[in-house]
């Protein structure tokens, strides 16, 4: 891959590790705020089911602050877009789609095919 595309690929990562660190700080800061007191049972349990339906997204984000950060460290040993499998160089249609990936399609593939199998026994 060329310098030129791996720098794309990086800035590309590292917007959109800053974007999820403000969205991450500011649901923080969203929780830890004081809220009026709700007298109404209803508006209780519908505010929880907001901020569990939340939390649950910030740790989906969460893991992929990991992913994009570890997508940068191969940036820097110069490992980014080889398959961790069969070594083989990632396409930059599948790393346009999904930068974090360490997998080519075909591995990717075979070992979701063989997941299936798994859980079909």
């Amino acid at each position: 891959m060329t310098k030129k595309k791996l720098k794309e690929f990086q800035e590309l990562l590292n917007v959109k590790l800053k974007e999820l660190l403000v969205e991450a700080k500011d649901t923080l800061s969203g929780m830890t705020d004081v809220k009026d007191n709700v007298p109404d049972i209803t508006d209780v349990a519908s505010l929880e089911s907001d901020r569990n339906f939340m939390l649950r997204i910030r740790d989906r984000e969460r893991k992929l602050i990991i992913k994009i950060r570890e997508a940068l460290e191969r940036i820097e040993k110069g490992t980014f877009g080889q398959c961790e499998i069969c070594a083989e160089e990632i396409s930059e249609e599948r790393l346009k789609a999904r930068p974090v990936t360490t997998q080519c399609i075909e591995c990717k593939t075979e070992m979701e095919e063989a997941e299936k199998r798994m859980r079909r026994e």
